[in-house]
């Protein structure tokens, strides 16, 4: 029997050992798309508590916990940290197979030197021991980010926010971790929502405009916004899209929509498609301008629960899978672009692992000469970020296109401590192709076998993205 987690975790024959040990883990991180904040970055936070830096905004453990039973006020209320913390360890030991109960451990093994499996009988030690690490400066939000080799770090931001936590990152010498915008403009696509008549006049002031009562003057304020992106570095979008829905209506017919809805009248879904659908048009043929990769994460049901969405807001762990075709208008998105010469660099994820084959189908049919790898199935992303969610996406890959253009693993998340889910991504990868190589489908060249791995774990991300230009 293994020893838990020992240094041959998930690895299980000798080739994925070498590649492994020899290759993927002495790679950098580039992690271009998460969600932590630009200003604990740019203050180097100092977490007082585990539970701070560990439980603080993570959905994941979130959902264990509700899972068992546990208080709200233990998961996101008002209880004590320490008591978050041991109700947490209380039932992780329950989440066998899950994922989470990985990270937290290689997280604990990594940061804090400590090789206890965490329950409830071991919480206290824990508690102590991560604390007491945490008051140092090798683990503040900085010394997290050096400790975990990270060069390249990409947010997530609303075009309204003014990106001074990025300038003052930028400006202080003293930090080489490159940290970059990502362009996230879901609240104005979202037409039919509430927010979109109190997010218009946000847009507009950051624009340094009077008011957006026409579809001409909302593509200006953007291509301003846009313009102010690029100068703090941004090269990425990133859209969260329930459906992509092919809808095509002129200027006349789409100002009129945007009248209706400044009324303060509910439109139509039919309206709201052909909002979203010209806006999405518009800012592909951007992003094709100003050479940005364009992000895109669909399939997901978002605020299910009602109650629980009008206690505690949008994004704490009351999402869920969504079945459907998006290839159709995914299909019609990426084609309308392409007749009109305007295709950018695009990288697609779903939430739905029924659609990893679909999405690499359709993608391969828009791939563009001398730009290897322009067309990106995304990474196994949020329920799938498992060991077998990540296998299918890969083997999917592998299968029906070319796995050594991708470009790998990203944190997808609002914690500073998860980039060990880049070390389980390239086990997970290195024991996959090592499987490969020992059933003799593929030669043990561990040259070109190590530069694969190389490539997916770090240097085809650099290169997607443009980082080191």
């Amino acid at each position: 029997m293994k020893s838990f987690m020992n240094q041959d975790f998930l690895l299980s024959n000798e080739t994925a050992k070498t590649l492994y040990h020899n290759y993927a883990a002495r790679m950098p991180i580039v992690d271009y798309h998460c969600h932590i904040n630009p200003a604990e970055i740019a203050e180097d936070r100092q977490f007082d508590n585990i539970a701070q830096v560990w439980l603080g905004g993570d959905h994941y453990k979130w959902r264990l916990m509700r899972a068992c039973g546990v208080e709200e006020r233990y998961v996101t209320g008002d209880a004590p940290d320490i008591e978050k913390f041991k109700a947490f360890a209380r039932i992780l030991p329950r989440a066998i197979g899950n994922p989470v109960y990985h990270w937290a451990h290689l997280e604990l093994k990594r940061y804090f030197d400590c090789d206890l499996p965490l329950n409830e009988n071991t919480a206290e030690e824990i508690w102590n021991l991560c604390n007491a690490r945490l008051q140092t400066k090798e683990l503040s939000v900085r010394g997290i980010i050096r400790k975990s080799n990270v060069t390249t770090i990409v947010t997530t931001d609303d075009p309204v926010d003014d990106l001074a936590h990025h300038k003052r990152i930028a400006d202080d010498p003293s930090f080489s971790t490159a940290v970059y915008p990502c362009w996230r403009p879901d609240k104005l696509l979202n037409i039919e929502r509430d927010e979109f008549l109190s997010y218009l006049p946000k847009l507009a002031e950051a624009a340094g405009v009077t008011e957006l009562n026409s579809m001409a003057a909302i593509r200006d304020a953007l291509k301003k916004r846009m313009d102010f992106f690029q100068e703090a570095g941004c090269r990425s979008s990133d859209h969260g899209i329930g459906d992509i829905i092919c809808a095509p209506a002129d200027e006349a017919e789409l100002d009129n929509i945007l009248k209706k809805r400044l009324s303060g009248a509910c439109i139509t879904n039919e309206e709201a498609n052909a909002f979203r659908w010209a806006m999405l048009l518009f800012l592909g043929e951007e992003y094709h301008r100003r050479k940005w990769v364009m992000e895109i994460h669909f399939g997901t049901v978002r605020n299910n629960n009602t109650r629980a969405y009008k206690s505690l807001g949008p994004d704490t762990g009351y999402d869920a899978i969504k079945n459907g075709d998006c290839m159709p208008g995914l299909g019609s998105l990426l084609d309308t672009l392409e007749c009109k010469g305007c295709l950018p660099k695009t990288m697609v994820f779903s939430l739905n692992p029924n659609d990893n084959a679909a999405i690499v189908s359709m993608i391969g049919c828009f791939n563009e000469e001398g730009v290897p790898g322009k067309m990106q199935h995304g990474t196994a992303w949020w329920f799938n970020d498992n060991i077998p969610g990540m296998v299918a996406q890969i083997t999917n890959l592998a299968n029906m296109s070319v796995l050594g253009n991708f470009t790998g693993m990203l944190t997808d998340s609002r914690s500073f401590l998860s980039y060990t889910r880049h070390e389980y991504f390239r086990r997970i990868l290195c024991n996959l192709l090592g499987e490969w190589v020992e059933n003799g489908e593929y030669p043990a060249d561990m040259d070109i076998l190590g530069a694969l791995v190389q490539d997916i774990s770090y240097n085809n991300a650099m290169r997607y993205f443009e980082f080191n230009d």
